[in-house]
């Protein structure tokens, strides 16, 4: 007895059994792309309905917009180092350096605005300098030498200020920077958010963006490729205090002057930010888009925990635990990511 098998029907059942597994699977990466998008969606949601009043109103969205330019600028020219396998820890002081630069030669010795900052940018692309060369021809550790250099830095913040706030910057940069407001938010923002935009081009869609990343997720690999590893290297660490510098004119223009030792509260929350930005847009790698969304996930919820009268301690233990949960999910992401890409 011969048995007729009908393989048109067995194609159809085995393909319809095998579509919610594939839906699933296209699902998931989906989800991972934007699932920090919909948990800043769910903080505004829960901070809204605790707080209808205060937290849902456009004055707290023009505020919270335009006073984070600072710290997004900063996560920004963090990524670039970091998407090359490098740390820069002494971004947060290059940043004061470049404010107290600028408030010190403007306020204090009567410098006009744009020689102040010309000089201000030089000052933090010496920094740059200095870490390219402790870490690529000295062969530091960019952490430890990072770290020194930071120090360093601080210290001559507090030495040309004589450790004391300097205000009065020329109003022209409280102008260009906070004065001035678009939709009621700021110019600062608008400033951030075209950094943001270059950045994504930059990262995604040139030669310098790819192999930032090849030299980040192997270096003796990229220079067995030809690469020029080590310029690569030098080259993002000099970038980061150029963007450093970016980020200490706003700072300075959003002060009207400077002081020694305030910066160094950006420290945890633009490295949270950064990692927090790599699970997100596009998960497993450093991205401006991923970090401008983490920037105000973070923001909207420190936010909203003061809203709600938690104590000032609450905010350290909020951007410290983002950052331990960030850089555990970064690190999953990218495995997960890079055994995709072996399959």
């Amino acid at each position: 007895m011969s048995v007729t098998i009908d393989k048109s029907n067995t194609a159809k059942t085995a393909s319809t059994e095998s579509d919610p597994a594939r839906s699933r699977r296209s699902l998931g990466p989906l989800f991972e792309k934007y699932a920090l998008v919909l948990a800043l969606i769910a903080v505004v949601v829960v901070f809204s309905a605790l707080r209808p009043e205060t937290y849902p109103t456009a004055n707290n969205l023009q505020n919270i917009l335009g006073s984070q330019a600072v710290l997004l600028v900063l996560a920004l020219g963090l990524i670039v180092p970091l998407t090359a396998g490098e740390f820069d820890l002494s971004a947060v002081s290059t940043m004061s350096l470049a404010a107290m630069t600028i408030a010190v030669l403007n306020v204090q010795h009567g410098w006009s605005l744009l020689p102040a900052i010309a000089v201000a940018v030089l000052a933090c692309l010496v920094v740059g300098l200095i870490n390219a060369l402790l870490v690529v021809r000295l062969q530091i550790d960019s952490f430890i030498a990072t770290l020194g250099s930071g120090t360093v830095v601080l210290g001559v913040v507090q030495w040309i200020s004589d450790s004391t706030s300097v205000t009065g910057v020329d109003s022209a940069l409280v102008d260009a920077t906070i004065g001035t407001r678009i939709f009621g938010v700021s110019l600062q923002f608008y400033y951030a958010l075209a950094l943001v935009l270059i950045m994504a081009v930059i990262f995604q869609y040139t030669p310098i963006g790819r192999r930032l990343l090849f030299v980040g997720r192997g270096a003796q690999v990229a220079r067995l490729s030809g690469l020029h590893v080590d310029r690569i290297r030098g080259g993002a660490l000099v970038t980061s205090a150029l963007v450093a510098a970016l980020a200490g004119i706003v700072y300075a223009g959003m002060l009207g002057g400077a002081d020694p030792s305030s910066g160094q509260s950006f420290m945890l929350p633009a490295f949270a930010a950064a990692f927090l930005g790599a699970t997100a847009i596009v998960p497993g790698r450093f991205n401006a888009f991923g970090t401008l969304v983490a920037v105000y996930f973070l923001v909207a919820g420190v936010v909203g925990l003061q809203m709600l009268g938690v104590a000032s301690f609450v905010q350290q233990l909020f951007y410290g635990g983002a950052l331990v949960v960030a850089v555990a999910l970064s690190g999953a992401v990218r495995r997960r990511t890079a055994s995709r890409s072996t399959r």
